[in-house]
């Protein structure tokens, strides 16, 4: 059996709630499957990664020049969205600046410490963050799995492009029943 990790990406407040700088109704379609990923997950004792972007109050970012400001530490949009937070001792946190959960954190370096091969993926948006962090999981020698269930985004056709292109490139694309499976 391949060791599988679960990464959640951007399951906070921001995306999820009513209100949020980055909310749109269409993400509230991904937390059932979240919610079965999470359980397939936990049930066999898998790790589980809460990747989620954190900027610094009071200093400069990058990001700034492209993006308003948002996802500050200890500011609600950046706390997890309702009950997708760390639980139990096989589960964690990586804080990320940009859009790639694996870039510039030690994400690459704990899974390989932890002989883990696929990761299974799931979260927000598919385009952006999502699509980072499939190519980055790639470029550090991990199997990336996509839940096609378990991500969208409020561009739908880039969403396709990016799901296409992950499945051509860097990964494969899978339905939640086959991903639920890897953790069996």
């Amino acid at each position: 059996m391949t060791a599988t990790a679960l990464l959640l990406v951007d399951v906070i407040n921001s995306f999820f709630e009513p209100g949020m700088p980055n909310y749109y109704p269409e993400a509230a379609s991904v937390l059932a499957p979240m919610h079965r990923l999470l359980g397939a997950a936990r049930a066999a004792d898998a790790i589980v990664v809460h990747a989620a972007e954190r900027h610094r109050e009071g200093f400069d970012d990058f990001e700034w020049r492209k993006l308003p400001r948002h996802h500050l530490a200890g500011a609600r949009d950046s706390a997890f969205f309702a009950d997708f937070h760390p639980a139990g001792p096989r589960e964690t946190v990586v804080h990320k600046r940009r859009f790639s959960a694996f870039f510039a954190t030690d994400l690459a370096l704990f899974l390989h410490e932890q002989r883990i091969a696929r990761v299974v993926i799931a979260g927000v948006k598919t385009n952006v963050c999502i699509r980072a962090t499939v190519q980055d999981a790639f470029a550090h020698g991990f199997a990336p799995v996509v839940v096609r269930e378990a991500t969208n985004s409020n561009r739908p056709h880039l969403a396709a492009a990016a799901l296409e292109d992950i499945a051509r490139y860097m990964g494969r694309v899978v339905s939640l029943a086959e991903a639920e499976g890897m953790f069996a």
